[in-house]
């Protein structure tokens, strides 16, 4: 009871849900890029894929609403952290930029609130349908849902590809870059003599999801796939 207490209620114990919940939405982020990467191996690889989620429903809804749940709790720990960082600082700097702030760590909190609205328009987008909803509803050869086709009719709208990317950068080297960095100090594991090392890890980290995830979009929009 202590324990919960302390995760609840301290500013320690929130620096540690952040640090945990970042470590599974780091491994989220990574293994969707893998499975959307499929999207080169062609139209049945991908929609492959898709059939075999879809076949493990419990499985696959079980994972929804975990990580519905977890990035809750992350958005919980890092708005209440943050007010809890002011309260402790009542007299503001007469800068509104404290001296030697890094632009990851001053903007963290806009960047994961841009972050949310990307998730809503993806989860809209992808999963729900409710943008472009005839591109959700095709269907390939086999009669399965036509991933494929869904994921080329949603980029080749420049407007739709031009977002995912701007949302890529702000996620990528706005918050994740930061994200991971601060990730290993709240669970303790930041040594001095590693930083230069972890901060690394944490721009490379970026750079992976980011190029990843953008060369889909830009494959579909210049129409390297199609």
């Amino acid at each position: 009871m202590n324990l919960i207490r302390s995760l609840l209620y301290t500013s320690l114990g929130k620096k540690y849900l952040m640090g945990i919940t970042g470590v599974l939405l780091c491994a989220f982020v990574l293994v969707h890029l893998l499975g959307n990467l499929a999207l080169f191996a062609g139209q049945d690889a991908i929609n492959s894929y898709a059939v075999l989620l879809k076949s493990k429903a419990a499985v696959l809804w079980g994972a929804r609403l975990g990580l519905l749940g977890t990035v809750a709790v992350h958005i919980w720990a890092a708005i209440t952290l943050s007010q809890m960082n002011r309260a402790a600082r009542p007299v503001g700097y007469f800068d509104a930029t404290p001296p030697k702030a890094k632009p990851g760590s001053t903007w963290m909190l806009a960047a994961g609130l841009t972050v949310l609205v990307f998730i809503i328009f993806h989860i809209l987008h992808f999963t729900v349908g409710s943008i472009m909803p005839e591109a959700h509803s095709m269907h390939d050869g086999q009669g399965r849902h036509d991933v494929y086709g869904m994921v080329v009719a949603g980029f080749s709208n420049p407007a739709i590809a031009l977002f995912y990317i701007a949302a890529m950068a702000v996620l990528c080297f706005f918050h994740l870059r930061h994200g991971v960095s601060s990730m290993f100090q709240s669970l303790g594991l930041k040594r001095t003599k590693y930083a230069p090392a972890i901060d690394g890890l944490a721009l490379l980290f970026a750079w992976v999801i980011f190029l990843g995830n953008t060369a889909i979009v830009l494959s579909v929009l210049f129409g390297l796939v199609k």
